[in-house]
């Protein structure tokens, strides 16, 4: 079985769904105060790395561990789950299947209690 990096389509699939994400993000007012000053343009290089590292494919991320970068931010477990559920969205809007989809969340929820600090 291939990666799942690859059976979503890889690097030009995550490019798009990573934009898309942002879009959803920025526009929810519930989650968009926690990037009001973050820069988007190298946060989605950052994110397109880490997730394309989760989904087991290259190993590119170099940013700071997910506890590091979220100290501080007040993270809460509904937050996450807004976010988690913005990318699930914007991978179905770009053509995942809903098993890859299934797959690919069930990685990011084993990132969630670094991201919470918990």
């Amino acid at each position: 079985m291939s990666a799942l990096y690859e059976k979503i389509g890889g690097q030009a699939t995550l490019d798009k769904i990573v934009a898309d994400l942002h879009k959803r993000i920025q526009a929810d007012s519930s989650v968009n105060t926690f990037f009001a000053k973050t820069d988007m343009a190298k946060q989605r290089g950052h994110f397109v790395a880490f997730v394309a590292q989760l989904l087991e494919g290259p190993k590119q991320y170099a940013g700071r561990p997910m506890d590091k970068t979220h100290t501080g931010m007040n993270i809460q477990p509904q937050h996450f789950d807004v976010v988690a559920k913005h990318l699930s969205d914007a991978m179905a809007a770009n053509g995942v299947s809903a098993d890859d989809i299934s797959a690919a969340m069930a990685r990011v929820s084993n990132v969630k209690a670094a991201i919470l600090n918990k």
